[in-house]
């Protein structure tokens, strides 16, 4: 893997960056945040070689990128009718919601907590891409721990060129900065990371749900 030489996917070449993610390949996708490195959820072997490539620990929780809800539904049991509004009015977005997991994804992908972050991308070449993909794609930020995270190609590429199997050119992110996670497992919402939408908003937000 570390020999070949990295593909440079663009708008054209959905179809081979799907069927590439399908036989287990790792693929670095465009967000509206900053590039993630992405492989199937499902894939224990493709996670694994995530973890590697991206010298990321073991204990350290994957989040995955969905298509909406409806594939939410697919991977994570008892979601409570916050995720839906929140989905509704900020997906697709920088948000990630963490989630009581159903036990569909690898076991790699998250710490054995028991819960699934999940995230609704807003950029369209990585939309049709989970579409035709039909699974949720593990995804963390597509830069080695402890690097900045990139946020156009040509930075992933300087990372991982000849380590991934390709990289689906998206232009630059226009974000820049990671997805807000906010926890809805426990008896009332939390913000774990602060990113592209303020966590006071989304807790003001949740509030006014009644």
């Amino acid at each position: 893997m570390n020999s070949r030489k990295t593909i440079r996917y663009t708008m054209e070449d959905v179809a081979p960056a799907v069927a590439m993610l399908q036989k287990g390949g790792l693929v670095a996708l465009p967000t509206e945040t900053v590039y993630g490195l992405a492989v199937n959820a499902e894939n224990s072997a493709a996670v694994w070689v995530l973890y590697e490539v991206k010298q990321r620990e073991r204990e350290k929780a994957l989040s995955v990128l969905v298509t909406g809800m409806e594939m939410v539904e697919n991977y994570c049991q008892n979601i409570p009718p916050q995720a839906y509004a929140l989905a509704e009015h900020y997906w697709p977005g920088p948000l990630t919601m963490i989630l009581e997991d159903k036990g569909v994804v690898s076991a790699l992908v998250n710490d054995g907590s028991g819960t699934l972050g999940v995230r609704c991308p807003d950029h369209p070449l990585t939309q049709a891409i989970l579409r035709q993909a039909g699974v949720a794609l593990a995804a963390p930020s597509a830069n080695p721990s402890d690097q900045p995270s990139p946020k156009t190609a040509q930075e992933v590429l300087d990372y991982f060129d000849g380590h991934i199997e390709g990289i689906v050119d998206g232009g630059p992110c226009r974000v820049g900065v990671e997805s807000t996670i906010v926890d809805l497992t426990g008896p009332a919402p939390q913000i774990l990371r602060e990113g592209g939408i303020p966590g006071q908003e989304l807790l003001d937000f949740l509030k006014g749900l009644g």
